[in-house]
């Protein structure tokens, strides 16, 4: 069991105490407690010694099942109807991620949350500069007289002060059409690249990371140029995400050949995700 703990890669996961200030996160249990355990064999008549990578028969009525992503080994009689012989091919089988991947793969599915967020956000606020360029005369009087109403009774300045609500309202109203049109449409444009990036991130594609790098970026400039003016909680959490946003797929993530570049992240893949990854955990079988 020694020689499987030497490297921290190596080791099963849960098998090692994080630092006390720097917890240590297993993804492989986050999964196995989400999804379950992912066990091959369950379904066979006959455990052969060369499966022994995968299940295990000591002989006293039980099969030892090795959990392919978190390394758990589950004790579970054998089956009453089993539905094959013996464990397909390796080459038949699909290991799930471990490791590294499946991290990046958690933080990803994050960002590619963040972005259908802005993406329903961004939708609604251009479907409704379109409804509004639609029908700004019939909505012009309705608004007026509503707001007026409504910001007159909380002490606020009313349509003849010409403040407040009122004010910025009055000024979207003057708008041209063709000015209107124009921040609907790229409202709209906006939403959709962040649902492209969404659904780029949620399947790890690569091109994604990279649209996603450079949209991200460029928002950047700005977000601060905002903090020099008002400054804002908001402004400051939007800022701190997207910085983190673009750190994480600049150095974690590898991109434009920085710290080896993609074929450093494939190497780094292989290490941790496959049968190799398996080979190097399993602990030695009795004789």
């Amino acid at each position: 069991m020694e020689e499987h703990q030497e490297g921290r890669s190596q080791a099963p996961p849960g098998t090692q105490r994080g630092k006390r200030l720097r917890p240590k996160f297993h993804y492989e249990l986050i999964g196995c407690g989400l999804r379950g355990h992912e066990l091959l064999g369950t379904d066979v008549a006959t455990i052969r010694p060369s499966d022994d990578l995968l299940v295990r028969e000591p002989g006293d009525g039980l099969r030892w099942y090795r959990c392919v992503r978190c390394d758990a080994w589950i004790p579970l009689p054998p089956p009453l109807a089993p539905t094959r012989e013996h464990l397909p091919e390796r080459s038949e089988i699909d290991l799930p991620l471990r490791g590294r991947p499946l991290r990046d793969r958690y933080v990803l599915r994050l960002i590619a949350v963040d972005r259908l967020v802005h993406f329903i956000v961004l939708g609604v606020l251009a479907l409704a500069v379109f409804l509004f360029a639609a029908n700004r005369v019939a909505l012009s009087h309705t608004f007026y007289r509503v707001l007026d109403a409504v910001q007159g009774g909380v002490g606020g300045p009313n349509g003849q002060a010409g403040g407040g609500i009122l004010q910025e309202l009055r000024r979207a109203f003057a708008a041209k059409p063709s000015t209107v049109l124009l921040v609907g449409l790229a409202l709209a444009g906006y939403a959709l690249l962040e649902g492209i990036e969404a659904v780029g991130l949620w399947f790890a594609h690569r091109w994604a990371e990279y649209l996603t790098f450079i949209a991200t970026t460029l928002l950047l400039i700005p977000e601060v140029y905002e903090l020099t003016g008002r400054i804002t909680i908001t402004k400051i959490i939007t800022l701190v995400i997207n910085l983190a946003v673009v750190a994480y797929l600049l150095f974690a993530k590898r991109l434009f050949g920085l710290r080896g570049g993609g074929r450093a992240e494939r190497a780094e893949r292989a290490h941790d995700t496959g049968w190799q990854a398996l080979e190097r955990t399993s602990p030695p079988a009795r004789v």
